[in-house]
């Protein structure tokens, strides 16, 4: 009876035993765990401090105010001195009585003033300092302007004044007006040539009443050589005939 009892309690103890172990191998093996970390930390770590203090500097004294100024004792000015006018040697002195009456200044004749020719090397007592010996020499005029120069007349071409060459020759135009009417003739024109040998102006001499404006107009374009008296260019006169045939 007690053999069938035993086994079963002895059985139980066992696997108290085993589950008890296997708690506390399981309890080492997690403190092993998480305590393995903290071994690798070797150095300590930094101490908090218990207070932290601040130290505010306090703003440097205004500097000392200057000292008073020293009032300055004030110098005792000079009198200003007077220059007194002496009553017997000063010129322009006033004079201390009025005189009895006033008469007027006598004028001054120049004749009767003692001239002398060149005057006084030095000048003469009571003159006037500065002057010249000799005098100052009277200076020539100066001449008058020349007068306005007339303008230059045109003489007329002919006798011992030559007829300038003609340079350039412009024919007349034959008036179609004047060739419907078989109207011919000779006119006869004054021309004016400048210095510089244009013709400046044409007068009709005779007149063919359908062809003066043509002969003026051809004449107008002509160009002379400029005539020349004594080496200086001068504006001539000729006479110029122009001749119309059909």
């Amino acid at each position: 009876m007690f053999e069938s009892v035993n086994p079963p309690r002895i059985a139980r103890r066992k696997q108290i035993v085993t589950a008890v172990g296997s708690t506390l191998a399981h309890t080492i093996i997690v403190a092993v765990a998480l305590a393995a970390p903290l071994f690798y930390f070797t150095e300590p770590l930094p101490k908090p401090p218990d207070m932290l203090a601040f130290v505010v500097a306090s703003p440097p004294p205004p500097p000392p105010p200057p000292p008073p100024a020293v009032p300055q004792k004030a110098q005792p000015s000079k009198p200003k001195v007077v220059p007194k006018a002496d009553p017997v040697t000063s010129v322009m002195a006033a004079p201390l009585e009025a005189p009895a009456s006033v008469a007027p200044e006598r004028p001054v004749d120049l004749s009767e003033q003692d001239f002398i020719a060149g005057g006084v090397e030095g000048g003469v007592v009571g003159g006037i300092a500065g002057g010249i010996a000799g005098g100052i020499p009277m200076m020539p005029a100066p001449p008058p302007p020349p007068p306005p120069s007339a303008p230059v007349r045109p003489v007329r071409v002919g006798g011992d004044i030559e007829q300038p060459m003609l340079l350039h020759r412009v024919d007349p135009d034959y008036p179609q007006i004047a060739i419907s009417a078989k109207k011919e003739g000779i006119v006869i024109l004054e021309a004016t040539v400048d210095t510089d040998g244009t013709v400046s102006d044409v007068r009709v001499l005779r007149s063919v009443p359908l062809l003066d404006n043509a002969a003026v107009d051809a004449v107008k374009q002509w160009r002379y050589a400029p005539l020349r008296l004594n080496g200086l260019a001068h504006p001539f006169i000729l006479t110029v005939t122009v001749s119309f045939n059909l």
